[in-house]
C-alpha cells in the first residue's frame, strides 16, 4: 500500500483546518478569501478525485468540530460546504487529472460545479428545514462575496500547479506502465 496518497491527504486536511482558522483569528473573512478551498483544489490536483473528495468532505466536518466554522446555525454552512468542497476535489481531480485540461480550464470547470452543488445543496435542505435561502442568490451571493478568494484561486492554484506539480505529474505518468 502506498502511503505517500495518504500522507499528502492529511497534510492538505490539516492545511484546511490550520489556514482558515490563522483568517477567523485574524479577522480577515473566510467567506471572502475562502481559504479552505484552496487544500481542496491542490487534493484534487495532487491526489485525483477519490482521495480529494475525502479531503473535500474531512476539512469542513474537522474545522467544525475543532473550531464552530463553518456554523450548522444560524445558516447551515456545514454541509452546505462538505458538498461544495467535495465536488471542488472530485471536479478538479477529474479535469485535471483523468481529462488532462489545463489548470485553468480544470480550475474555473471545478469552482462553477462546485458552487452548482452548493446551490443544489440549498435548493433541497432549504425547504426541508424551512431555511429562508434561495439556490440563485445564494450562488450569486457566494460568487459576490468570494470574488477575493476566486482572484487569489486564480493567482496562486495555477502558478504553484505549473511550477511544482505538472513535473510530478509528468514522474507520475512516465512511471505508469
Amino acid at each position: 500500500m502506498d502511503v505517500k496518497p495518504l500522507v499528502s491527504g492529511s497534510f492538505l486536511v490539516a492545511l484546511g483546518v490550520i489556514i482558515p482558522t490563522i483568517f477567523h483569528m485574524t479577522g480577515v473573512g473566510g467567506t471572502i478569501f475562502l481559504p479552505m478551498h484552496i487544500p481542496v483544489l491542490f487534493a484534487g490536483i495532487i491526489l485525483g478525485p477519490g482521495l480529494a473528495a475525502l479531503v473535500g468532505i474531512l476539512c469542513p466536518i474537522l474545522s467544525h468540530l475543532l473550531t464552530g466554522m463553518p456554523p450548522l446555525s444560524p445558516v447551515p454552512m456545514l454541509p452546505i460546504m462538505v458538498v461544495e468542497l467535495a465536488v471542488y476535489g472530485i471536479a478538479m481531480g477529474y479535469l485535471f487529472n483523468r481529462y488532462s485540461l489545463n489548470i485553468w480550464t480544470s480550475l474555473l470547470g471545478a469552482m462553477i460545479l462546485g458552487r452548482l452543488a452548493a446551490g443544489l445543496t440549498v435548493a433541497v435542505m432549504a425547504p426541508l428545514f424551512n431555511l429562508p435561502l434561495k439556490p440563485l442568490p445564494f450562488i450569486q451571493g457566494a460568487i459576490v462575496t468570494g470574488l477575493p478568494g476566486i482572484i487569489l484561486q486564480f493567482l496562486i492554484i495555477p502558478s504553484v500547479t505549473q511550477r511544482f506539480f505538472t513535473s510530478y505529474r509528468k514522474k507520475e505518468i512516465s512511471k505508469s506502465p
